[in-house]
């Protein structure tokens, strides 16, 4: 199992505080980040699937939808950036959580 770093932590938490600050389009940076970096390891990979679906679902109905919102941070309502930065703080915490035991896990040969 491969170490989840101190940057993938930093990406995880900053996706949901970028999605409440209505910068919903450039949190996809933070979500690529997680995704690439914890391709390797089982247990992050369900954590970055979580963030990354709370993130795609979303750009795809802004971007495929008929809706005429100029940005994806407008065309969410209330609710759904609830819903997306909660999903985003619960993968984080997750992914924190991981880190966390691999650390306290003794390491076996």
């Amino acid at each position: 199992m491969t170490a989840i770093t101190r940057g993938v932590l930093v990406a995880a938490w900053a996706f949901p505080v970028m999605v409440l600050g209505q910068f919903a389009l450039l949190a996809g940076i933070p979500v690529a980040i997680v995704l690439a970096r914890t391709a390797r390891s089982p247990v992050a990979r369900r954590w970055s699937a979580l963030m990354t679906t709370a993130y795609v679902v979303p750009l795809a109905g802004w971007l495929l939808g008929p809706g005429t919102a100029p940005s994806l941070s407008k065309s969410l309502s209330p609710v759904a950036t609830g819903v997306v930065a909660a999903a985003g703080a619960v993968a984080a915490a997750g992914l924190h959580v991981a880190r966390r035991r691999a650390t306290a896990a003794p390491a076996t040969s």
